[in-house]
This record gives structure tokens, sequence and C-alpha cells, in this order.
């Protein structure tokens, strides 16, 4: 059985009222999805994309925090959006860009919570160890912020944190959008290994969108590759991250979207038009 089905799915945001163009004028979403169909299997997946082409919306939706206006997305075969809470978080674990807190609660209490609370009740050995709590406190280098409250925090750490709950409750499946963005970069490796290690070794399907093209290289075992026009490729790192595709997605030389990660939408969309500039001269 694939782990995602989408079936016929159409989605679209509600228009904002008084959200406004440069010309005054009512700003009307279009279509994020528009009878899409596609059977996805699980894994590690990396989703790859320039910023509005779909990629949280579809981590949305097949997480079923969201819900299609027309269509069908199951998980595992189950219309989750449908499900209790509970049995909703069993089955699929999400973690947002920019997630807030407001509570004051001892990050070890917080761990502990989440462990015992998910599926595996507070008892499931690591994938290096006997004890999953103990390895994964080592593994985001969480020691020294267990008697700290989670406002307390930097993004960096609450970033680490939530990584941790995302293997201690024990979901079937794990949708996470940027959760790498406040880490250094040996942080980030060292997450990606051990996140994609647990997914093969416990069954765990794990959809990861990133900016990081060369993590996605290295680490995902397949890629979608999410195009302005709504079309997406799927397939292994070498099918789908051709240089020829990126471009095509991204709208820039290949070669400039190494430092993508590090270029906010504005100065990526100044750059594609400062590329479209040149070749209407050249022509």
């Amino acid at each position: 059985m694939e782990c995602i089905s989408f079936n016929d799915v159409s989605f679209t945001y509600p228009m904002v009222e008084g959200d406004l163009d440069a010309e005054g004028k009512q700003i009307v979403p279009k279509p994020v999805f528009y009878h899409f169909s596609a059977e996805l299997p699980g894994g590690f997946v990396s989703l790859v994309g320039p910023n509005g082409s779909g990629k949280s919306t579809f981590l949305l939706l097949a997480s079923g925090r969201i819900v299609p206006q027309e269509g069908k997305c199951l998980l595992f075969g189950k219309d989750v959006a449908s499900l209790p809470e509970e049995q909703k978080n069993l089955v699929a674990s999400v973690i947002y860009q920019n997630m807030e807190f407001e509570s004051r609660e001892k990050v070890c209490s917080l761990l502990d919570t989440v462990f015992k609370s998910g599926n595996y009740k507070g008892k499931a050995c690591g994938i290096h160890s006997e004890d999953l709590l103990k390895e994964v406190i080592e593994q985001f280098e969480l020691t020294g912020l267990l008697d700290r409250g989670l406002m307390e925090l930097s993004k960096g750490e609450i970033q680490r944190v939530l990584l941790a709950f995302s293997m201690l409750y024990g979901s079937a499946s794990i949708f996470m959008d940027e959760p790498l963005f406040a880490l250094e970069s040996r942080q980030k490796e060292s997450a990606l290994s051990y996140i994609k290690e647990f997914s093969a070794k416990t069954g765990t399907a794990v959809f990861i969108s990133m900016h990081e093209l060369e993590l996605s290289k290295k680490y995902a075992e397949k890629v979608m590759l999410f195009y302005p026009d709504r079309n997406i490729d799927f397939g292994t790192p070498d099918e789908v991250l051709t240089s020829e595709d990126l471009e095509r997605a991204y709208g820039v030389p290949a070669s400039m979207l190494k430092h993508s990660e590090d270029m906010t939408r504005e100065e990526l969309m100044q750059t594609a038009e400062a590329v479209l500039q040149v070749q209407k001269t050249v022509q």
C-alpha cells in the first residue's frame, strides 16, 4: 500500500478581504492544487522547490491538518483529517515553520510527557541503544537545556527540541516544514543522518521540506521537486535534482542555487528577473 494518496485533489486558500496587490486590486488566491492525483511511497522524502510552489500545503494536506475543497487525501489508506485529534497525531506528527510556545514547563518534563503520551508510552529502544529518550537527548544536544523552560530557548534550541519530540512520540509518519532553518551546519548534517536512519529502522515515513539542495542530494531517498506551475517531479535525487530541472523550478542558474538557503524570496525573484533581462538583451 502506498503511503500517501491524493485523489483528484483541489485546494485553494480563502481570499483575505483587503489583501491588495500593487495596483490596489483585491488579490484572489490561485489554486495550489487543481485536480491533482498521486500515489507516493514512504521512506525518507525531501520536498524541494521555490517558496510558494506548494510544499507546505502538500504537507498539511497529506497529514490531514487541512482539508481539500475537492477530492480526498489518504495516509496509509486513512482519511486522517476525519480522525479524532489523538488518533490523527498517532498517524502523523507535524513540525511547522516557526512554531511558537507559551509554555514555561521545563524541557525535561516536556520530553517525558511527549514520550509517554505517544505511541511508545514511554518505553522504546533507540536505534543505537536501549533507551530512546536518552539517545534522542544526546543526539539533538539537549542535555544542557533540560532544566530550562521552552520560552527561554533560542530558535535553534527550540528546533532541536521539536525534532526530539517527533522521534519520541512514535507516529507512523512525520511531516516537517523547514525544521532545520535555525540549526548550525554541523547540527543539520547530524540531524538528517539520524532521522534517515530512524526512518529506515523503525519504518517511519518522513517527509521533510528544506531549502538546502546539497543536503537533499546527500540524505534523501526520494525527492519531490515542486515547480511554480504546480507540476511536481518525483524520483531519486539524481533523477530529479538535475541542473536543468532546478533552473526550470527556481528560474535562476543552477550554479546560484548552491547557497539559495541564504537568499530571500525577493532576492531570488530579483535574480530571476535580472537573468531574464540579460537573456532578452542577448536575443
